[in-house]
């Protein structure tokens, strides 16, 4: 038999043996996840992550949330600011006023200073009333 077989495994042996002693300690588990008790600055790094390798898409998610009104919606619209201006404007002169609009009924009394605006949702029935007092009757 070849005396090298049993030099190389005597050698590892006695250099294994010589080297200085190994320092181990136990493993800590450390949580990354603020929801599993990790640091709460890791959230915006993870979820920024998440979102960066998120490649579904929405099916019920419209391709713009912002529809262009049309030219009569936006008429419409001009419409109704125009006459309540016209309203409040009667109203500082002392007059009452009321305005019924598909969607709402605004009724404005000024009683010596006290502006009373009721608003009426004419699809649901719910009613606001807004009260500004210490109005100048004589406007």
């Amino acid at each position: 038999m070849n005396k090298d077989y049993l030099i190389y495994p005597a050698s590892l042996v006695a250099t294994l043996f010589s080297c200085g002693s190994v320092i181990a300690t136990e493993l800590i588990y450390e949580p990354v996840n603020p929801n599993f008790g990790g640091n709460p600055l890791n959230g915006t790094y993870l979820l920024q992550s998440a979102q960066s390798q998120d490649s579904h898409e929405d099916p019920d998610k419209h391709d713009s949330l912002y529809e262009q009104p049309s030219a009569l919606d936006r008429f419409t619209d001009s419409l109704e600011t125009r006459l309540l201006n016209q309203l409040l404007t009667d109203v500082g002169d002392g007059n009452s006023g009321e305005l019924i609009t598909d969607d709402f009924i605004v009724q404005i009394v000024d009683n010596d200073g006290v502006l009373t605006v009721l608003i009426t949702d004419r699809s649901t029935g719910d009613k606001s009333e807004i009260v500004v007092s210490g109005l100048n009757p004589t406007n």
